[in-house]
C-alpha cells in the first residue's frame, strides 16, 4: 500500500475535490452543508466527521483507503472504497457495506461555496 502523502507527491490524488452526496452539486450556495464532502490527499471532511487517510491503494478505477475517523465516542479505524464510475461520479462504501453514497464532484467555482 502507498501512503496518501506519497500518492500526492506522485502526481496528485485522484479523488481530491469537493463533492455533494447523492445528488449533483448546484454550486449556487444552496447545497446543504450536511451533504458536502471535501477530499484532500490527507483526509475526508464532512459534517459528520473528519477521517485521515492512513494507507491508500489504487487499482484501476478503485481506491481502497484505511482511514481513522474522529467521533465523540473516540476514534474509529476502518477501510473504505471509492470507485470512479463511467459517468464521473464516485461510489463510496465502507468495508462492511453499512454506509453507501454516490459523490458528485463540484466544479472549482462550486468548491468556493462549499465547506
Amino acid at each position: 500500500m502507498v501512503a496518501a502523502g506519497a500518492a500526492d507527491r506522485e502526481g496528485g490524488f485522484p479523488l481530491a475535490g469537493n463533492y455533494i452526496q447523492n445528488r449533483p452539486c448546484k454550486g449556487d450556495g444552496s447545497d446543504p452543508a450536511e451533504l458536502q464532502v471535501k477530499i484532500s490527499p490527507r483526509e475526508i471532511i464532512s459534517k459528520v466527521t473528519s477521517c485521515s487517510f492512513q494507507k491508500v491503494k489504487q487499482d484501476g478505477n478503485t481506491v481502497e483507503a484505511q482511514v481513522e475517523c474522529q467521533f465523540p465516542a473516540g476514534p474509529l479505524v476502518g477501510n473504505v472504497f471509492f470507485t470512479v464510475r463511467p459517468d464521473g461520479t464516485i461510489s463510496f462504501v465502507d468495508r462492511d457495506q453499512n454506509y453507501r453514497v454516490i459523490l458528485y464532484r463540484c466544479s472549482n467555482q462550486d468548491a468556493a461555496t462549499s465547506g
